[in-house]
C-alpha cells in the first residue's frame, strides 16, 4: 500500500550548525513506527536533502522518516556526529506524536557514515544515557546499510584526523557490543569495495554470542552505493533492500508487542 505523503523540513533539534531535520510522514499517520535515518559521506559531506528520497520511500511505506543532518568534518571530529545524532534522537522521541509516530516504535538506520552513527548510539548505550534514554529500551532496532562497524586500522588521512588516531577502538561499534542491544539487521553489498562486507559479519557475530538478535543480508551484485539508491522508486522493484527493510521493522514491532502483551498477562497472573 502506498501512501500519500507530506514533508516538513528544517526543523532545528538543538542549537548550532547543521542541527536540523526533515521529517517526511504518511497523511494522517497515527502511531506509525518512526526511522530515523542517518545519511552516509565519510564523516565529511552529506545533507539531509539529498536523501528525501529515502525518506519518501519509508513515508509512502506507512512509516514516519526523519533525516537529520549533523556536523562533519572539518568543523567537528569524533564525537562531535556521534552527540549529535544522540541529540536528534532525544528531539524525536520527545516530538514524534506530533507527527504521528509512536516514540516506543522507534528505529535508527544508516547508510555507510550514517550507519556507524547509527551503531554507536544504539550499541554504546553512554550516548543516549546521558541525555535520559535506554539503547535497549527506546530504540526498538538498528538498520544498518554499508556500515564500517570494525574498520580499524584507519589508513586515509582526513579519517586519522577525525577519529584522533588510526588505531582508537572505542570509536568502533564492534568494541562495545553487550547484551540487550536492540534487534539488528545488516544489509550488505557483496560488491562493496569501500567498505568491506566484512565488517557486518563480523559486527553481527560479535552480537550474537553477547545474546543479541543479529542477521546479515547481503545482496551479491550490490555495491556501496547502490545499496542505498535501491531505496530509489527506479529500483524498489528490482531490488528488495527496502522491502527487507520493511519486514525486518514490521517483524520487531510483532515482537515487541508479544513481548508486552506476555508482561501483561505475568502481572495479571500474579
Amino acid at each position: 500500500m502506498s501512501h500519500r505523503i507530506e514533508l516538513t523540513d528544517s526543523i532545528a533539534y538543538a542549537d548550532g550548525s547543521r542541527r536540523a531535520l526533515d521529517i517526511c510522514r504518511p497523511i494522517g499517520a497515527v502511531a506509525a513506527p518512526v526511522v530515523v535515518f542517518f545519511y552516509g559521506g565519510g564523516w565529511r559531506s552529506g545533507r539531509k536533502g539529498l536523501y528525501r528520497y529515502v525518506a519518501k520511500a519509508l513515508a509512502r511505506r506507512g512509516y514516519v522518516a526523519v533525516v537529520p543532518d549533523y556536523r562533519i568534518y572539518p568543523e567537528a571530529r569524533y564525537p562531535d556526529f556521534i552527540e549529535d545524532g544522540a541529540l536528534a534522537l532525544r528531539w524525536v522521541k520527545d516530538n514524534a506524536m506530533r507527527f504521528g509516530g509512536d516514540p516506543d516504535k522507534l528505529f535508527v538506520m544508516g547508510h555507510s557514515a550514517g550507519a556507524h552513527i547509527a551503531a554507536m548510539l544504539a550499541i554504546d548505550s553512554s550516548w543516549l544515557a546521558r541525555l535520559g534514554l535506554t539503547s535497549g529500551r527506546d530504540i526498538a532496532g538498528l538498520i544498518g546499510l554499508a556500515g564500517p562497524y570494525d574498520y580499524l586500522p584507519l589508513r586515509d588521512e582526513t579519517l586519522k584526523i577525525i577519529f584522533g588516531g588510526a588505531n582508537r577502538p572505542e570509536t568502533q561499534p564492534i568494541f562495545h557490543v553487550t547484551s540487550g542491544a536492540p534487534r539488528v539487521r545488516l544489509l550488505t553489498g557483496g560488491r562493496d569495495g569501500l567498505v568491506e562486507p566484512g565488517n557486518a559479519a563480523r559486527f553481527a557475530e560479535r552480537l550474537r554470542a553477547a545474546g543479541n538478535d543479529a542477521i546479515v543480508l547481503t545482496y551479491p551484485r550490490l555495491g556501496h552505493y547502490s545499496i542505498v539508491a535501491a531505496f530509489a522508486p527506479f529500483l524498489q522493484f528490482l531490488i528488495p533492500v527496502l522491502r527487507d527493510v520493511e519486514a525486518f521493522i514490521v517483524e520487531t514491532v510483532q515482537s515487541r508487542q508479544r513481548a508486552t502483551a506476555g508482561r501483561i498477562l505475568e502481572i495479571v497472573g500474579a
